[in-house]
């Protein structure tokens, strides 16, 4: 279904980390989030005319609130321009959008959640709503900066990798869960996609179920710039080619799926 554009509300905004910052929004949209979707947000800027994807990473449905936790990439981007917004201040969106994770699937299952980077964020609500056997937490930093770690350790067994190696394993998740001799029957992962690669290779080898996240590759999220393409096993029934739009048909989906 189409979603309209509202105008959000700002609740509170904060920084975490170094250009990584924390937004709770009143939006209708908080009323059908689900974990691993997305909001699309515009700048007030009339110069950028296409909005920026950002993942949902904690979903109040009893106050009608979402939060969104977002890297600034550059100056005079539309990241940077959301990060000066204040309380009351208001900001269009369109949302929810994307398809989710498919988290139903993991009741009764030892389960593998893994972030890394700007994937870290849309694992926390996918940990607060998930039921399964064994609920196992695997995410990357750069460094010693865990953003959100602390809400992390309250919803499952927390594992973390940094690139320095100042906190936990050095290395990547993948180093994580060999380190750690964790095991899974289930993977649900976002982030860069070098780590899923390597998530998807190993789900493959080791015949473990495994979603993946891809929304790191979008632009717009509206199925409008077509810049966010990625290669399918299956033929798409519109266009007859091997492509699918990771805003229209994901960002989540089975590894087996796509080519990335």
């Amino acid at each position: 279904m189409d979603r309209k554009k509202e105008q959000a509300v700002v609740v509170s905004q904060e920084m975490l980390a170094d250009g990584i910052f924390s937004m709770w929004l009143r939006t209708e949209a908080a009323q059908t989030a689900g974990p691993g979707q997305f909001i699309s947000m515009y700048t007030n800027d009339g110069s950028k005319l296409l909005p920026r994807p950002i993942s949902i990473c904690e979903i109040d449905k009893e106050n009608g609130r979402l939060r969104v936790v977002y890297r600034v990439t550059g100056e005079h981007t539309g990241t940077e321009q959301f990060s000066k917004l204040k309380a009351g201040d208001t900001i269009p969106v369109i949302g929810p959008l994307g398809n989710g994770f498919p988290y139903e699937k993991a009741e009764g299952k030892r389960v593998f959640l893994m972030g890394g980077g700007i994937g870290v964020p849309p694992i926390l609500e996918l940990a607060k709503q998930m039921y399964c056997a064994k609920k196992q937490i695997v995410v990357g930093y750069r460094d010693a900066q865990t953003f959100l770690k602390e809400e992390f350790e309250k919803n499952g067994e927390l594992y973390i990798s940094t690139e320095d190696g100042s906190v936990g394993t050095k290395g990547n998740v993948m180093d994580a869960i060999r380190e750690n001799g964790l095991e899974a029957d289930m993977i649900f992962a976002c982030g860069p996609t070098p780590m899923l690669r390597a998530i998807k290779a190993y789900a493959e080898e080791a015949g473990i179920e495994c979603y993946i996240s891809l929304e790191e590759r979008m632009a717009c999220g509206i199925g409008a710039c077509l810049a966010c393409v990625c290669k399918s096993r299956e033929k798409d029934h519109h266009s007859n080619v091997n492509n699918k739009r990771i805003c229209k048909d994901g960002p989540v989906f089975l590894s087996t799926e796509v080519e990335i």
